[in-house]
């Protein structure tokens, strides 16, 4: 039927690594690279990929794919040595949040003596 709106076929959680089913502890780590990647390409995009081989110190085929969005490869160290070359200080925030705690019943085997 054309012009009939189809309702929701999925419900968010408010997070897409939630929602493409990563775990919890993996979520974050992704979380904190990616941010991390956008300070680093809001603040590269004041140069060109010329003055950025000088800057961070890479050859040219790095610089374009990390202006290309290509950074599986990359492991936080780096963006983090990246961002410090850009004049960019990373500062962590630390907070709680609700975690789903996991009881584990351990059996005690006693021994027939």
């Amino acid at each position: 039927m054309k012009g009939k709106a189809r309702g929701a076929t999925h419900v968010t959680r408010g997070n897409v690594l939630d929602d493409l089913g990563f775990p919890r502890e993996q979520a974050i780590a992704l979380k904190f690279k990616a941010e991390l990647y956008q300070a680093i390409l809001k603040c590269a995009q004041k140069y060109s990929q010329k003055e950025l081989q000088g800057i961070l110190g890479e050859p040219q085929p790095r610089v374009s794919e990390l202006l290309n969005g290509k950074i599986a490869n990359k492991s936080v160290d780096k963006l983090l040595y990246y961002a410090g070359r850009l004049g960019i200080e990373a500062k962590a925030k630390f907070s709680r949040t609700r975690v789903q705690r996991i009881v584990r019943r351990v059996a005690r085997v006693e021994s027939a003596a």
